[in-house]
């Protein structure tokens, strides 16, 4: 312990022993604090004149321990434990980073009250991980639906750990490089130096957004595969005006197997109202309408995402991605009763923009 502190700031530090070890006795909250058992008694005695309520209990399983008393005793939260606590509720409530939410303002009401050097690091990351503006939010909740819950469910399988990223975060405010050994999708350990950027919240995923000096090129990192990360004396500048959430998202959207390329007419404006940014790149076309690039491993998935824009599409290039929205449409036709005219209408190429059927293998027919 340190001594050169007030006899109330060591008395904070005693509730703090006491609210975390219920039961601990004079001599062990002195061993704790490193000062004698009166000294540790003496705190006690000052946090009672506060009137908060310290019992002591007596027995060979006795000691002190906070009782429940009319007023709360104040919660002392390690930079650690508030990040953990941050990033729980992050992860469970969609909107808890909005202090317009019930959720968000009791969150924002904790940091407010944190010390500096803890509330730092947590506002840090609820402001990254704020949430998708309403109006793009309008046309995405289905669209994501299936998306959110499978990253929900990995998220419950590999828990990150608050104290790497209450570091990576301290990293990233710093512009300080990284030494990471970071597992990969096939279970091998990898090393690399990266620039850390920022530390992003999606779909209950925690990302690390940075430039790896190893692949000299932009990364993003799941941070539960980051096994060790150690400072390192290189200091960096991130790129300006750094959109932290639409870089990863957008970053998401590329780099998987099959092409994406899609025509949409609507303008961009229109078109990002119902399409998420993880889902591909907007880019306006000549005549006002909508390019979607992207690329994906799954063209069904990304076909059921395709289907809830509310209009006319045409695919122009991945031949898979046009098999699985002719899947599709044959499934809702069939739905609804009527596959054998529908299908017929689809043969001619009169729906969903499509041209004829030897025309549609060459241009990606859905």
């Amino acid at each position: 312990m340190v001594h050169n502190v007030s006899p109330t700031a060591r008395a904070l530090l005693a509730l703090e022993v006491i609210q975390d070890h219920p039961g601990i006795t004079a001599q062990e909250l002195g061993d704790r604090l490193r000062v004698s058992d009166r000294a540790a008694r003496r705190y006690v005695a000052i946090l009672r004149e506060a009137d908060l309520p310290v019992e002591s209990v007596s027995g060979p399983h006795g000691g002190y321990r906070v009782g429940r008393g009319l007023r709360l005793p104040p919660l002392m939260f390690t930079a650690v434990e508030a990040m953990g606590l941050a990033m729980a509720v992050l992860e469970g409530h969609r909107d808890a980073a909005d202090p317009a939410d019930p959720v968000g303002a009791a969150l924002a009401k904790i940091v407010r009250v944190l010390p500096e050097r803890v509330a730092g690091s947590v506002r840090t990351v609820r402001e990254i991980s704020a949430p998708v503006p309403a109006q793009a939010a309008q046309g995405t909740q289905a669209a994501q639906a299936a998306q959110a819950a499978q990253a929900a469910q990995g998220a419950r399988e590999n828990r990150v750990s608050p104290e790497l990223t209450t570091r990576l975060i301290e990293s990233c405010a710093a512009g300080r490089r990284l030494r990471l050994v970071y597992r990969t999708g096939r279970g091998a350990d990898r090393e690399m130096e990266i620039d850390p950027w920022a530390v992003v919240l999606r779909h209950s995923r925690w990302y690390l957004l940075g430039w790896s000096h190893t692949r000299q090129a932009r990364r993003v990192l799941r941070v539960d595969r980051i096994v060790t990360a150690a400072a390192l004396p290189e200091v960096f500048t991130p790129p300006p005006e750094l959109d932290a959430l639409r870089t990863l998202e957008e970053h998401l959207s590329q780099g998987w197997t099959h092409p994406v390329d899609v025509l949409v007419d609507a303008t961009v404006e229109e078109t990002a109202r119902w399409v998420p940014r993880s889902l591909g790149r907007l880019e306006p076309d000549d005549e006002g309408r909508t390019r979607l690039r992207a690329t994906t491993d799954e063209p069904d998935w990304y076909a059921r995402q395709l289907a809830a824009i509310p209009a006319p599409f045409r695919v122009l290039e991945s031949p898979p991605l046009g098999r699985a929205l002719a899947a599709l449409a044959r499934r809702l036709a069939q739905a609804a009763g009527s596959a054998d005219r529908v299908g017929e209408e689809l043969g001619r190429g009169d729906q969903l923009g499509l041209g004829r059927e030897g025309e549609a293998e060459q241009e990606c027919r859905r």
